[in-house]
Order: C-alpha cells, then structure tokens, then sequence
C-alpha cells in the first residue's frame, strides 16, 4: 500500500535522482522558470496532483483521548460513586436519572471539547513553519504545507528547510541535519555538484532536505519531493510514530540498579494516572483546577462521612441519598468544560487580533505581563525603509527628497549638498531650542516633535545655496568614483532585489527591509546587482550579516578578475575594521574618526539608522573552492572607508497609542535593537518610550534609560540590581543581552514579554515568561522557540494580545466564582439541613439530588459558559497587571465565593425553614428523602420553594459577576449616555442574557410537571411559597451590591485605595507615555487607573522616590 501511494504522489522521475543530475536538467523537467516560479494555474494543478506538503500520521487529537478525559474527569467520577450508591439502595429512579445524567454530560462535554481541541488545533497550525517561495515573479512567504514540487524556495540563516530541494544557487550554505543522519556538524552544500547515484544521503552536498536547519548562509532551490516522499517522510513510515518514555522510568536492573523496578514501576505508574488524572498534563491553570477537582471529591466523601457519622453509622436508604446530595452538592461538574471552551474561544478571538498563540500557558500568562520588550525595525517601526541620506568623505551629502513609495528608484529628487564646518554641537541646540517649542505649544506635552528626518542636517546648507545643485525629479547627479564606489558596496553586498512589476504597474521589493533601502538608492544611478553580473562580476564568496559582530561582507570577482571584498555594518563595527579613508585612500586618523562620529551623530540624532560601507581588493586570487575555506576574520580587514548612509524607517502610526496604552496599563516598554544609541534615543523619545525633556530626573535615573548592549553586558547582575531603573533603551543590543534583561526583570519580580525574529533569539524567546516571535519576518527557528506568533509583526498586537489575556483570565475568574458560590450555598444549606430531623432521627435534606443536578448541570452551566464569553470591563486597560503567581484563586476570589455563598445559602436555609416550622407545624413526615405522601407534603413544598429561589439566585449572580467590583447597576461608571443602563448592559451579552431568561423560566415545568416533581425531583407544586423565592432575590442582590460597595469604598483587595469614582472625575493624559514613578491607583481623584511603574528591585536594595509622570511634565 506504501509503495502505490508514493509512487502516485511523487513527480515523474528521471532515471538518475536530482542529486546525480545538474540543476539545470531538473530543472528542465519539472518545467521550471527559474525567474518568476510558478505561476497560480500550475500551482493548483501541482497541488490537486501531489497534494498538501505535510506528514501524514498526525491524527491530531485522538478521540479516545478526549472521551477518556470526559470520564476521568472528578466531577463525572462523584456522579458514578452516586448512581453506584442509588442503585445499591435500589432508588431506581434516582440511579436511572444520574445515569442519563453522566452519559448526557459525557457526551455533551465529548462534543464541546472535541471541537474546542480541533479548534485549538487549528490555530496553532497556523503558526507551522512557513517558506520564502517565488511564484509569479513575486517573493512571498506561505505555510510549509502549501508548496508544491517545482516551486522556488529563497533560504536564510534559522529557517527550517520546508520540502526537499535541488539548490541552483548556494551562497556558504549549511544545513543541520542530525535527525537525518545522527552527525551534528553542519553540511557545506554546493549546488553545482554532481553526485554519484548511490551516494548517502549526508553525501548529498547538492540537495537540502525536509526539516533540516539552515545554520549559515542562504540558498535558493526548487522543490523535488514533499510531503511522505521527502527523505524524513520515508524515515516516519518506517518509525511508525513511536514515542520514547521520559527518562529514569527503566525497568531493568542493568540498567537502572537494584531498585530501578521499584522507581521506574513508580514512575509509569504516576505518569498513567498522572495523565489519566490530568494532574501532569495541560496548563498550569487546567492542572490547578484539576488538583481543586480531586481535593472537592476527598470532600465529598468527607461530608459523606459526615452524614453518616451524623446518623450515628446508620446508613439506611435516606442517609445514603442525603450524602449523595451532599456529594453532588460540592462539584461544580462544567468547571472544566467551561474552561476548554473558553480558551478555545479566546484563541479565536486573538487570531482576529493578529495573534496566534502556540501554547495555551500563554493565554494565561499575558493578562500579567508587567515588562514588554521589544524590537524596533518593522514592529514600533513601519519596516518600509527609505536610504534618505548619503555621505561621503571629500564630496558631500546626497540627500533623496519628495519620494513616497519605498521600492520606486525613480520616483523623487536628489541633490548633493556640501558639509558644513559648524560645531558638532550645533544640531544639539537646535534640538533642544526644537523641544522648548513644543513644550510651549503644549502644556500637557502631548506634541510630538515633526518627524525629524524632514528636517535638514545641521551639516547641509540651504537647497538653493550656491554650493548646492537641486536636480528634477528623475534626473540624478552626476556620477563620481567616490559616489561609484558607495553604489557598487551599495547593490553588490546585498541580496534583495527590487523590480518593476509590469503587470501591476508598480515596483516590489523582496528581501530585508534595510537591503531593499540600499538596492533602490543603488538602481536610482542604475547600479543594479543583476545588470553587475551580466557584465561579468561574479560572487565568489559571502559572509551573511550576523548580529553579534552587527557587520555583512561579501566577495565579487571583477571582470578583470580581481577580487573584491564588499561590506556594510553598524558604524563602529565597519570603522574597526578599516585602515584607510576618502576618495584617496589615505591612513585613518583620529581626526577622520572625530569626523565620522560626528557625521553619524548628526545622522542619528534625526531618527535615522546609519550604516558604514567599506571595500578593499584582496591581494591574490583564489578559486572558489578555496574561498570557501576562508575564515572572515581573515577577510574582514585593512578596508578603505567609503561613507555613511542614513536609512528612515518611520515609526508606525499606532504605536504611539499603543505605548500610552502600556503606560495606563502600567505596562513599561523597553526597545531592544541593533541601531546606534542615537538613533534608538530618538525613535524612543518619538513613540513615548522616554521623555522629551529628563531635567526633571534624577542623574542617576537618566544615564539608566539607555544604554548600549556592550555597557549593559559588561555589568555584573549586582550593579544592574542597584540601577533606579532597568534601561528602557538599550542600542547595539546582542541576542545574549535580552536573554540578561529578562534575568534582571526577573530578580525584579518582574513578568516580561520578549520579541525576537531571528534565529539567535530563540533563547531570549525560550527563556522569556512569554516569547513573541514575527510571524512575517520571522524566522521558523524563532517561532518554534515562542509562545505567540504575531501575523503583522506590529506592537499594537502586542497590546491586543495583552488586553484579551486580561479579558480570559477575567473570565475565568467569573465563571469559578458563579460556579463556587452556587456550590458553597447548597453545601452549607444541606450541612445545616442535617439538623432537620424526621421522627426516626434521620436528616431530611431541604434539596433532593435530582434537584442538585440540574441546578449544577442545567441552570449554572451556560451562564458560566455566558460568562466565558464576556467582552473586555470598560478598565482592563486602566490597571496594574494582575499577579500570575497567586493566578485565578486570589484572596478576593475566595472571599466572595464565602461571602456570596453564605448570603446564598443563609436565604435558602431561611425559606426552608420558615416553609416548615414559620406557616408549617414543623412536621418533617417520615422517609420524605425517598417518596412522597401527605405527610411529607409540607417537606416537599419547602424543597419546591428553595429550588425555585436558588435558580434564580444562582442566574442572577451571574449578571452580578459580569463585574467582580463594580455594581451591576453600573458596571461602567464612566459612561454618560444612559441614566439606568442596567438593561443595555446585561443584553450586551445575548448568550448570557438568554442563557439566565430561559433558565428562569425553565423552573416552572420542573416544579409543576406532575410525577416529574414528586417522584424525580422530590418537591412539589407551591402557591404562596413564590412569594419567599420571589422575595429572596432582592435579598441577595442587595447582600451582594452592599459587599461590593465596602470593597469599593475600603479599597479591599486593591491595596487599601478606595475605587469609587467621583462625579467630577477627569481623565488626566499628563501621565503620558513614559512612566517612572512606582505603581499606583488613583482612581478616586483621576478618574480611571492610572498605574505607572518603576521596576520593584530585588530585596534589600533601596529604590529612591521618583516623581510621578503626572509631575514630569513629560
């Protein structure tokens, strides 16, 4: 069967394999245009034959698994101890409903969680490795699975190889493969090889296959085999999907010692019922509430324990169905349902937000995150780079005007302007005189400065000086060999490449965002890197950009046959490197450094990223093969300085509001980047990141808000412990310096959020409380290293995703609590209820069983399910993030689960007994807990009247608990609009809203179906009782607001500071963007929860106090 389904999903193949073949005659006979790809009407018809690109054997969720899971669920297992109980005292009745009962609630909960878990599944597929593809002509990245044999994959450093690939163009790449041959050593590739056919598979220098890593270089090729026909396909049908066990679990003595039977038996049998239990798997959250289950079910057999110790041991009929009740009583059966359906839910709702979360402990985690930290190319940034300046020594400043479009060489104007000899410090006054403007135009300071990149360098001379030429639009400068040799580096140590769509009608960029800036500045003088080759230069060599030495170099072969070395980098990093300088090549000097320092500062002072280019010609002249051997730190030397570029990458529009929405949260944002300190300083103080003007700090406080990687790493984790503040910038940041900002906000007691894009974030990623990977951008090892994968690499999803972790775990606590309060109400109205004694001394219970169940089942289950799906409180965002290690069980929680219950429980104990010994004689009848007759009928008139009133005091609850502090008559108290806008705020939620009307209703069949009532339910008709439970409602409501008023007005739970909201109340936006001063809530005389933040230091450390934001005039 194997061999047939291959052979019909694989391509036709030539006698000889790929690898023994040129690329050239593969690519001839898959019908490649190597140019432009496939295009659509192939790839559908490639797709309909080969199918998707996927391994098969994943079955995803096994449904036994979920069905077993229903089952071993503690609730479920009290409900078959009862139905084993009602049949061993022949309550055939009774045991027959709670049957009905346990397989309706299994089958219900199959269903909900099944389609939860495929659900989930589904989500999370959509973070699955993705591929950099060419199809039309177009460079675009699609998931893995979607890729057909034929399509052209573009491969860099950290990207998993999707499919197998014959390579046609290999630039030092290597590739791990240790899962397919066992050798860790990376594999060189070399795609013109030409391979014997029965070479092994770690021989393959020329094809890179499925699942591989890519660990240096980059690569094109096109794809020869997917999905089971690639080489790791072959392996899995083999393997069969076998899973190893966890460590220390042998049981074999030679192996493990004496003892191993005994520890490793242990160990399997914990990992069983561990599993079995839910115990060891899941969230944190799902095995939290699992371990609640499991200790609710020790209580129910204590309390059955209790009943029967009560009845002096005397375990009769009655006696056993009242510890049932009991029993039942205390488990909130849909707690866990409830649970998977909302976070099913909730990851729909991210995924609409542009979030995609890869592991659910995420979802839980992010309502607390108190730090973010975050990259600035293209997530605060737009990534839609623009080359806007060009210095070079002796010549001058070129500088691109009136240009919109990113990616049009043609569009805009450019002229050179000569520098000036002003003082370095002369942009510094312009900039400060620029900020006392703003301050005066603004006295809340909300003006941001003009974007700083339109402004003119304090080295430029006016545009219709004599120094200056301005040139149209379209015409250029004329060329010169200074400005030759700035465009050659400029488009040749490059590897994106910009074209003109003729069928759009518009120029596309594929590639890195800063490399598409450089490649349009070179193709505005018509250097281009493809018209280079055509005329005979040739790569011979490259070492890719690498984020630790922040530089890139490449070598050409010229026409002439000289090699020369090519390289871009961060200024500092090309500048060490370099022994010459200008257009004639003389000996670097301390003067030449000054000069060039102070060109970057003036550039990156103004917002823009700087880049050095330098170039020298390699003396000698080696074959590519040797090259291949070459080291680059032997290559990397003795380069002629060449100039500066000034790369604008503005920040996106929705930052700005994104961070200020951070601040009300009091969230601190922290910007992690490669770019030079200035230019970081400035983007940070354009978004809010750090104030505009810091004479209003402490010393100390301004020299900690930024600071370069190499300053940041060189401390020792006691000295960044005793800063006042952790960096809120940090420049020419490493990949290991994140991972030592998240230790050091960890020390602080501090929950960070991390974003990464490349492979050498993946630690930060791993080690971060939650990683956030790019999903456009970012590569595959970096988002298998994350917990959510952002779909637009944009901040403000960040924030989104914040604000819809808060709104879950909000939820989550909504629903425990309805569920507990119900539950604490019947078990303290069914202890007290062991008084209630019949003449033959035994307890006659106010609620039956049956009457338990479909409280719990029926009337409280899709409220919390309502509840669940409630939309974000009106102050989500205006409050401090809530603490993830005390998690949904907070003191407050637990408090009002005992406070509501008692108020509960205290009005359902009162209508019993004012039913039966207040209007009745106090006759409690006799085996009144098994049938009726008429005298009992007093006894089931009570039970009718309770049951009546607890549904509806369970249903209204759950409209109280849209709001755990604020009144259910005004659970926004910031509105205007409506005068009693009770009923527009419990019909915004219809599920919850319809969930509690039908509920309401449904008890009036319950109570008068006859048979229905006396012989299931144990109650009966009532009249006059209606009054009682109609009565007890108000009763509860008022309990309810009258607790949630003192914790109001008492500051319970929120530190002692009062939450009610004045008439008056203001929303101050003095507070701003940048935060300093440490946590607080000011409700009371703001007007909303304004929390600012200053990170809580490790014990022992003092932390001085710092003026509020409001006071900073920021």
């Amino acid at each position: 069967m194997a061999t047939q389904e291959t052979s019909q999903n694989e391509p036709t193949h030539h006698a000889l394999p790929p690898h023994a073949r040129t690329w050239q005659e593969v690519a001839q006979e898959l019908k490649i245009n190597l140019e432009i790809g496939l295009n659509a009407q192939e790839v559908t018809k490639r797709k309909l034959e080969y199918g998707e690109n996927e391994l098969k054997g994943d079955e995803g969720v096994p449904i036994w698994k979920v069905f077993i899971k229903q089952v071993s669920n503690a609730m479920i297992l009290v409900l078959i101890l009862a139905m084993i109980l009602s049949y061993s005292v022949k309550d055939w009745i009774e045991g027959g409903v709670i049957t009905a009962v346990i397989i309706l609630n299994v089958t219900i909960g199959f269903f909900q969680e099944f389609k939860a878990e495929k659900t989930m599944e589904a989500l999370r597929n959509l973070s699955t490795p993705s591929a950099n593809v060419l199809r039309d002509g177009i460079e675009s990245k699609i998931p893995s699975k979607e890729i057909v044999p034929g399509d052209i994959i573009i491969l860099v450093i950290g990207d998993v190889v999707p499919a197998d690939l014959r390579l046609f163009e290999a630039m030092n790449f290597e590739c791990e493969e240790m899962q397919l041959t066992g050798e860790s050593e990376p594999v060189c590739k070399d795609a013109n090889a030409v391979l014997e056919e029965n070479i092994g598979v770690g021989d393959r220098i020329n094809i890179a296959y499925a699942t591989t890593k890519v660990t240096k270089g980059r690569c094109k090729g096109f794809v020869v085999a997917t999905g089971m026909n690639t080489e790791i396909g072959r392996i899995a049908l083999s393997v069969g999907g076998k899973v190893g066990r966890p460590a220390n679990r042998t049981m074999n003595p030679k192996k493990g010692g004496w003892h191993a039977p005994i520890t490793g038996g242990g160990r399997r049998t914990w990992d069983f019922f561990g599993k079995f239990l839910g115990l060891t798997e899941g969230t944190p959250l799902q095995r939290k509430l699992a371990k609640l289950a499991y200790v609710l079910l020790f209580c129910a057999i204590l309390l059955a324990v209790i009943v029967f110790a009560v009845n002096k041991f005397n375990v009769t009929h009655e006696v056993t169905i009242y510890a049932i009740s009991l029993g039942i009583a205390i488990i909130p059966e849909s707690l866990i349902a409830v649970l998977t359906i909302t976070m099913a839910v909730g990851m729909k709702r991210m995924v609409r937000r542009k979030v995609i979360v890869r592991k659910l402990d995420a979802l839980e985690a992010l309502g607390g995150v108190t730090n973010i930290c975050s990259d600035k190319t293209g997530t605060l940034t737009q990534g839609r780079m623009i080359t806007k300046k060009a210095w070079i020594p002796g010549v001058g400043i070129y500088s691109v005007e009136k240009t919109g479009d990113p990616f049009d060489p043609s569009s805009g104007a450019i002229h050179l302007g000569a520098v000036s000899t002003e003082e370095p410090d002369a942009d510094e006054v312009y900039e400060r005189k620029q900020q006392e403007r703003d301050q005066a135009r603004s006295a809340l300071a909300l003006k941001f400065d003009e974007p700083i990149g339109r402004k003119k360098l304090a080295g430029e001379k006016e545009t219709n000086s004599d120094d200056e030429k301005e040139v149209r639009d379209g015409e250029r400068p004329e060329m010169t060999p200074e400005l030759e040799k700035m465009l050659l580096t400029a488009a040749l140590c490059n590897i994106a490449k910009v074209r003109f769509d003729t069928e759009k009608g518009r120029w596309i960029g594929n590639g890195d965002p800063t490399e598409i800036a450089l490649a349009v500045f070179a193709q505005r003088f018509d250097f281009e890197r493809s018209k280079l080759t055509e005329v005979g230069w040739k790569p011979v060599s490259e070492y890719p950009f690498d984020s630790a030495i922040k530089r890139m170099a490449v070598v050409y072969r010229k026409p002439s046959g000289e090699d020369l070395i090519l390289a871009k980098g961060a200024v500092e990093r090309i500048l060490e490197r370099c022994v010459s300088y200008g257009p004639q090549g003389e000996t670097i000097t301390e003067d030449h450094n000054n000069e060039i320092f102070r060109q970057m500062s003036l550039l990156a002072d103004q917002g823009f990223r700087v880049l050095a280019l330098a170039q020298r010609y390699f003396p000698g002249k080696l074959s590519e093969a040797e090259w291949k051997n070459i080291a680059r730190e032997e290559v990397e030397h003795e380069y002629t300085f060449l100039g500066l570029v000034g790369i604008y990458d503005p920040p996106r529009l929705e930052t700005k509001d994104a961070i200020k929405a951070c601040t009300i949260a009091g969230i601190q944002v922290h910007m992690l980047t490669g770019d030079h300190p200035s230019t970081a300083r400035a983007i940070a103080r354009d978004v809010g990141i750090i104030p505009r003007d810091s004479r209003a700090l402490p010393a100390d406080v301004v020299a900690s808000m930024v600071k370069t990687g190499v300053e940041f790493d060189a401390m020792s984790d006691e000295e960044i412990d005793k800063l006042p503040t952790l960096p809120f910038v940090i420049a020419r940041c490493a990949p290991d310096t994140k991972t030592k900002m998240i230790m050091a906000l960890r020390r602080r007691n501090r929950f960070s959020a991390m974003t990464g894009d490349g492979v050498n974030d993946a630690p930060s990623l791993s080690e971060a409380d939650v990683g956030i990977a790019m999903g456009m951008n970012g590569s595959d090892v970096a988002k298998s290293a994350s917990a959510i994968v952002l779909t637009d690499d944009n901040f403000a999803s960040i924030v989104n995703a914040v604000e819809e972790g808060r709104r879950m775990f909000d939820n989550i606590q909504k629903f425990i609590l309805h569920l507990l309060v119900s539950n604490v109400g019947e078990v303290i109205l069914l202890i007290i209820g062991l008084a209630f004694q019949d003449e033959n001394k035994l307890s006659v219970f106010p609620l039956a069983p049956l009457e338990i169940l479909w409280i719990n089942m029926i009337t409280s289950s899709f409220p919390a399910f309502g509840l669940g799906l409630e939309d974000a409180t009106m102050d989500i965002m205006r409050r401090d993030p809530h603490d993830n290690k005390k998690g949904v069980f907070t003191a407050q929680i637990l408090v009002d689960v005992l406070v509501y219950g008692t108020i509960m429980g205290a009005c359902s104990l009162c209508t019993f007994i004012i039913v039966v010994y207040g209007v009745g004689n106090g006759n409690l009848g006799k085996n009144c807990n098994a049938s009726y007759s008429l005298e009992c009928d007093t006894v089931f008139r009570a039970r009718g009247a309770v049951f009546a009133q607890l549904t509806w005091l369970i249903l209204i609850s759950s409209w109280e608990f849209k709001s755990i502090r604020r009144s259910i008559f005004r659970l926004d108290p910031y509105q205007t609009e409506h005068r009693l806008p009770f009923f527009r705020d419990i019909y915004a939620n219809k599920f919850l809203f319809w969930s509690v009307i039908i509920g309401a209703l449904s008890v009036f069949p319950v109570i008068y179906i006859p048979g229905l009532n006396t012989n299931v339910f144990k109650h009966k008709g009532i009249t006059w009782e209606w009054g009682l439970s109609v009565g007890a409602v108000p009763v509860f409501i008022l309990g309810v607001e009258t607790w949630k008023f003192i914790k109001r007005k008492y500051g319970l739970f929120n530190a002692g500071i009062s939450d009610r909201v004045k008439k008056d109340a203001s929303i101050s936006l003095r507070q701003g963007f940048f935060t300093m001063a440490r946590t607080m809530t000011r409700t009371s005389t703001s007007g909303m929860s304004r929390a600012t933040t200053m990170d809580t230091r490790p014990p022992g450390l003092s932390v001085p106090q710092q003026p509020s934001a409001a006071d900073e005039n920021v």
